[in-house]
Order: C-alpha cells, then sequence, then structure tokens
C-alpha cells in the first residue's frame, strides 16, 4: 500500500514541478525523504514520470511537435496552426540549438553533479538564489518585446538551461531567466522552455535508461504505469493552466515560492 501511495505522491510532484520555475529534481530529492523505492528501481520510476510529463507536453502542442498540415504560407493563428514547413524547421532548429550545449554539458558534468550537489543543502541555495534572481527580473522587466527566437539567442539559452544540473535550479526556470534576460516576453520564454525539455528530457532519460540493467517485478510495472499516468494528467493540466497564467500575470509568485520553501529546507537542515 505505501509503494502504491508513493508512486502516487512521486508521478504527481514531477507532473506539477517539471514545467513550472520551481525544480522537479529538487522537489523530488526533497519527497524522497520520506516517499522512495529501493534502488535501482527509484531511477527507473524517475525516468517513467518524466517521461509522463513529456508525453503531456507533446500532446499540448501537438501541432508545433509535428504540424498535420505545413501550409506554404503562414497565417500567424494561435500557437503551431498556420505553421509553414519553413517556418516550422526554424523554430525546431533554434530548439535544437539549445539541446545541443545543454547535451554535451550534461554527458561531461551531469555525473560529477549528481554525486556532490543533490542534497537538500543544494536544493535549499539554489531555490533561494534563483528565486531572488526572478523576483530582481520581473522588478525590471517593462520591455520585453522579442517573440521570435534567433539562432544565437538560442544557443546562449542552451548553455544557460546547463545550470539546471545543479539541482532547485530548475530546467525550465533557468530557460525563462535566460529568455527573460534576453528581452523575450513571458509567454514565448514559458513555451520554447517547454518545446525544449522534449529533446532534453528525452536524451537525458534515454541515457539513464540505457543504464539500468535490473529485473523488473509484476508489481513494478503496476507502479511505474500508476506513475506514468498521474504524471501525465498532471502534467497536462499544469501546463494547460500555466501558459494561460503567464499570458496575463508575472513569475513573482513562483519566485516568492522558490524563497519560502528553500528556508523551509534550510530549517529542516539544521534542526535534523
Amino acid at each position: 500500500m505505501f509503494n502504491f501511495i508513493s508512486a502516487v505522491v512521486l508521478g504527481l510532484v514531477e507532473g506539477v514541478t517539471e514545467f513550472l520555475p520551481v525544480s522537479s529534481t529538487g522537489h523530488l530529492i526533497l519527497i524522497n525523504q520520506w516517499f522512495s523505492f529501493g534502488e535501482p528501481f527509484t531511477k527507473l520510476f524517475d525516468i517513467v514520470i518524466q517521461s509522463g510529463a513529456i508525453l503531456a507536453v507533446i500532446v499540448l502542442f501537438w501541432k508545433d511537435v509535428w504540424p498535420p498540415a505545413l501550409t506554404p504560407n503562414p497565417s500567424p493563428t494561435r500557437a503551431g496552426e498556420g505553421l509553414s514547413k519553413e517556418s516550422w524547421l526554424r523554430n525546431w532548429k533554434t530548439v535544437l540549438i539549445a539541446f545541443v550545449p545543454t547535451a554535451i554539458i550534461g554527458l561531461l558534468f551531469g555525473k560529477i553533479a549528481e554525486q556532490y550537489l543533490f542534497t537538500p543543502t543544494v536544493v535549499a541555495l539554489a531555490l533561494i538564489f534563483y528565486g531572488i534572481v526572478f523576483l530582481i527580473l520581473e522588478k525590471h522587466d517593462s520591455r520585453n518585446e522579442k517573440s521570435v527566437v534567433t539562432f544565437g539567442d538560442a544557443a546562449i539559452i542552451g548553455l544557460i538551461q546547463a545550470l539546471a544540473l545543479v539541482p532547485g535550479t530548475s530546467r525550465s526556470g533557468a530557460t525563462i531567466i535566460g529568455m527573460l534576460i534576453l528581452g523575450y516576453t513571458r509567454p514565448v520564454a514559458a513555451k520554447f522552455s517547454f518545446l525544449l525539455a522534449i529533446p532534453t528530457l528525452i536524451a537525458a532519460g534515454g541515457y539513464s535508461l540505457l543504464k539500468y540493467d535490473a529485473s523488473i517485478s509484476s508489481s513494478e510495472w503496476l507502479l511505474l504505469f500508476i506513475g506514468f499516468i498521474v504524471s501525465f494528467a498532471s502534467a497536462f493540466l499544469v501546463v494547460k493552466w500555466f501558459m494561460a497564467y503567464i499570458s496575463r500575470k508575472s513569475f513573482v509568485p513562483f519566485a516568492w515560492y522558490r524563497l519560502i520553501l528553500g528556508l523551509v529546507v534550510i530549517l529542516f537542515v539544521i534542526w535534523g
């Protein structure tokens, strides 16, 4: 029964936090203090629930991932509709350009980061630091008007996203912060972070999956299925809500959430 509850809780945490600028990895590290499975199944479970969250983004942005009709003349309508083949290809070139530096840095330093930085203290400090960065950016954000990601900016965004190797940073948070600094609007920054998550998380999950060589029992298959479904459903609802929210409001509530959670974690560490 406890494993069933753990699967639901962990799937929910992953789905809710993966695409918000609050760090899903940081949350999972913290939640694993109470809800977790034995190794190496925990790593496999994290990959599966991450896959559920990715699928939610693919479903929501399907017309951006693979438009059903690539018309010769673009007509700017809703996201993903009316894209020409050239526009669609250009969008994905920017995503892949941003993905490359993240992938290279992840391969070089990912294992080191996991070995030395995956602790509640590091999570807390990263939550607080980037919460302050969000508050500063929002206070001075008045002329962010860029809506088309350039190739040069995409490379810079990829480098900034690599900061998410430090747990508590947030992959989406790092991407959004980078884009705000470069002058992009909040909705554009949020959507690009979602699309960039697709190759980034698939590559990271695939790499981890190749290293998994333990057998899986029937009960573990059930836990994987439960975690996947919960993660997919919660991520679907959160991303849909977030895109509507960020078109009207700022990232300030997420900044304060990061600050409060970071302080709570520090108190938890101090008091054991």
